[in-house]
């Protein structure tokens, strides 16, 4: 398994610098008291964890982490304040803010530990959640316009779909990018890719589905003389499935 990177802003802790380089399930890949340099290095170094006490040089922690949210977005850590401050209006403010846990020192590193192995499990299911939620709404698209579950061409063009959701810009590169990258997964060719997806398509047309296309998508987008290329049909839907969120 792959360790996980952690960032450690807290000057004192010895203790969890320790813990951390001496783990097999971790890599300290950085550390910093100062707020500005806290922000640098974890842009740069892109950890998945960032272990920051709340009192820092420069700026606090609260600001650290509203900056990097603001500037990191999608990459951002997931965020465990350790402090001695342990107010309640400290603590519910780190959580409002963002950051995973507040947890008080001193700090035993095997609870730490268990806290980070806590937010990786439920990391895990959320994102099995959603793909699961994805591909079931992708099916039902595809059981409405006409395309069956039998044939190779559905699972390129729900792959397909997949790939567009998490990153729309294949859209634009469908033969340099978007090809290739399905064939890899099936072990099979790019021109296989693109003839199933097509092979897919025919068949759904030639069910005479075109209006429920047309509805699913709220207008007259085709009919029975025009056909929409992969692309097209893949964008269509990918772009249904953001909207939809």
């Amino acid at each position: 398994m792959e360790k996980q990177k952690v960032y450690l802003a807290d000057a004192e802790d010895e203790t969890l610098a320790s813990y951390f380089t001496a783990s097999e399930k971790y890599s300290l890949v950085g550390r910093s008291t100062d707020g500005a340099g806290v922000i640098k290095d974890v842009k740069m170094l892109k950890p998945d964890f960032l272990v920051m006490e709340v009192m820092l040089s420069g700026m606090d922690g609260f600001m650290v982490l509203e900056t990097l949210k603001k500037e990191m977005k999608a990459s951002m850590p997931k965020v465990i304040f350790v402090s001695h401050l342990s107010h309640s209006g400290f603590v519910s403010k780190a959580i409002k803010e963002g950051a995973s846990y507040f947890m008080v020192k001193p700090i035993i590193p095997e609870n730490l530990d268990q806290r980070m192995r806590d937010l990786l499990t439920q990391t895990d299911k959320a994102l099995d959640k959603g793909e699961k939620q994805l591909e079931e709404k992708i099916s039902n698209i595809f059981i409405s316009i006409g395309i069956p579950a039998h044939i190779k061409g559905y699972q390129f063009l729900r792959e397909a779909v997949k790939l567009a959701v998490e990153e729309p810009e294949i859209i634009g590169s469908i033969t340099k990018k978007l090809y290739p990258t399905i064939a890899e997964r099936f072990d099979t060719s790019s021109s296989k890719v693109e003839r199933g997806m097509r092979h897919a398509i025919e068949v759904a047309w030639n069910r005479g589905k075109i209006e429920n296309i047309n509805s699913l998508f709220g207008l007259k987008i085709y009919n029975s003389n025009e056909k929409p290329t992969n692309g097209e049909l893949i964008a269509l839907i990918a772009d249904k499935m953001l909207m939809e969120g």
